[in-house]
């Protein structure tokens, strides 16, 4: 394996061939397509049709869960298309060329990115045209908040991929690491009513605010200052857990 004496610049020619790469992977795996895509779009269906005779419980949950199901979709397809990269040699042939673990980092976030838009779109789409989900804020608002959630389970799915040996315990950090963040978002009670260690514990997960930004969407209209906060807190949060897996990636 070669070894360089300096760390070596971005370059953005290996992110787009790693995106390229990428895409082209996922174009032949038909499953994690229709995963990536379809599987939001199913659930806010489910969540229309137990709520059929409460629209005002769907007009309040509906906007949250944007910021709950492409996150925890993405999470999946992501931490086990990276293991499959590392399982597979895949990962350690690149990393022997004078590429940065970075450069890497950004062309699966790149590829994947683009994957999130089109499932934010597809949700948003289905949720407020077919669904009628009625917010007050407009709807790409709710598109926002989705595709944020998605880059956040995508850097998520990346970092647990650097620790776990196999598919199987990839799938097992999702207890751990989301199903918490999913019980203490504010979705299920107020996080002003939880008792006060377990409120203290949702102000540090980035779900929670993805679905405070999501809710802000439901409430108001236009851009709020609260939605602004949040949006650029998961954003951030988006950008350190990269970092974070670019650092982990094991050569």
């Amino acid at each position: 394996m070669k070894v360089f004496d300096r760390p070596l610049p971005l370059t953005a020619s290996v992110t787009v061939a790693t995106a390229r790469r990428v895409l082209r992977q996922l174009s032949r795996d038909r499953g994690s397509v229709v995963l990536m895509l379809g599987i939001p779009c199913m659930l806010m269906v489910l969540l229309k049709l137990m709520f059929t005779h409460a629209d005002e419980t769907f007009a309040r949950v509906g906007p949250q869960v944007f910021g709950i199901f492409p996150l925890i979709v993405m999470y999946l397809v992501a931490s086990v298309s990276m293991l499959r990269e590392r399982t597979s040699g895949t990962a350690e042939r690149l990393l022997t060329l004078p590429v940065q673990r970075l450069d890497l980092i950004l062309g699966y976030s790149l590829a994947f990115a683009f994957l999130a838009l089109l499932q934010a779109l597809s949700a948003t789409v289905l949720a407020v045209w077919a669904l009628g989900l009625d917010t007050r804020g407009p709807a790409y608002l709710l598109m926002t908040i989705a595709m944020l959630g998605a880059l956040l389970g995508l850097a998520l799915g990346l970092l647990v991929s650097a620790f776990a040996r196999n598919e199987f315990h990839a799938v097992q950090f999702l207890p751990a690491g989301v199903l918490p963040q999913f019980l203490l978002c504010g979705l299920f009670l107020p996080r002003s009513q939880m008792h006060g260690a377990l409120e203290g514990l949702s102000q540090v997960m980035p779900m929670t605010y993805a679905v405070q930004a999501a809710g802000e969407v439901a409430r108001h209209e236009g851009i709020t200052g609260v939605f602004f906060r949040d949006a650029v807190i998961v954003l951030l949060c988006v950008i350190a857990v990269l970092g974070g897996s670019a650092a982990t990636l094991k050569s």
